[in-house]
């Protein structure tokens, strides 16, 4: 009886064995393009003077190249209005820097960065936000009645049309949560805005607790940042869903004049911002 049962065992080994097959698939691969990380941020009751901008190059989806960093580049941003021209400093590490920058809210900024003989042109107008009004917390007006959450309110500025981004981080957080919003059908009105967390095994996450810190970016930002963040967020956060809008590559504004087709990944951005922290009670 041992023996015939052996016999069975070996056969289905056998059988499962011979069944497995090693499937290439092609993905289609694109050339390499130039990534610009130039977030321009100015924090209210700062200078703003110091700034930077990180430039790297994209990879193939399956490869493993752990050091992208662009260095050797030209990077320079100037004040449509002034013409002052604020040079960034290369670091080596893909980082460029500087100390002497001047924002002035409203006005246009131009990004230029000449890398491997192609030059890349970005234009945006440095937004203002307004401040926040009130932090509270509370367990009521979020999804869940029993969880705690941060509640920020400000005050819409009337006859304007503003959008605005909301950074949220817990500390320790690996990844922020990041929240895109129009004044489309609250123009002028007092706004609420709230982070909460949820119990999420699957996420390794929990609600927050007496003790735990919140840390609040508020930005005030053009509406054609928002666009592009908008869909960029409706992306990500429909990532592990099967009938979610179908990821597409988004274009920044980072413009190739003279070669259209090789534009650069990423966005150059000039937003005011109110940095705020909280902890629960």
């Amino acid at each position: 009886m041992k023996h015939f049962t052996y016999k069975i065992l070996v056969f289905a080994l056998v059988i499962f064995t011979s069944c497995t097959d090693v499937v290439d698939v092609d993905v289609p691969e694109a050339a390499p393009r130039l990534v610009v990380e130039a977030s321009i941020d100015w924090e209210k009751e700062t200078q703003g003077n110091e700034q930077s901008i990180k430039l790297s190059m994209s990879t193939p989806y399956f490869d493993n190249l752990t050091n992208t960093d662009v260095a050797g580049a030209s990077v320079k941003i100037t004040n449509n209005t002034t013409n002052a021209e604020f040079v960034f400093s290369d670091t080596g590490n893909g980082i460029y820097t500087t100390s002497s920058f001047v924002p002035v809210l409203n006005q246009a900024y131009t990004l230029e960065i000449n890398y491997d003989g192609e030059t890349y042109i970005a234009e945006e107008t440095l937004t203002p936000v307004v401040d926040i009004d009130e932090l509270s917390q509370s367990r009521i007006g979020g999804f869940n009645d029993e969880a705690l959450e941060v509640d920020i309110f400000f005050n819409d500025p009337p006859n304007e049309e503003n959008f605005y981004l909301f950074r949220f981080e817990e500390e320790g957080d690996i990844l922020p949560e990041l929240l895109a919003i129009p004044d489309e059908f609250t123009n002028g009105n007092r706004m609420k805005v709230f982070f909460e967390k949820e119990n999420d095994e699957d996420a390794n996450q929990e609600e927050f607790e007496p003790g735990d810190i919140a840390h609040i970016n508020f930005y005030g930002i053009s509406k054609q940042y928002f666009n592009y963040m908008d869909l960029l967020v409706e992306q990500y956060e429909n990532a592990d869903n099967p009938f979610g809008t179908i990821p597409a590559s988004l274009k920044g504004n980072c413009i190739n004049p003279s070669n259209p087709e090789n534009y650069a990944f990423g966005y150059f951005r000039l937003t005011q911002v109110v940095k705020v922290t909280y902890v629960f009670r």
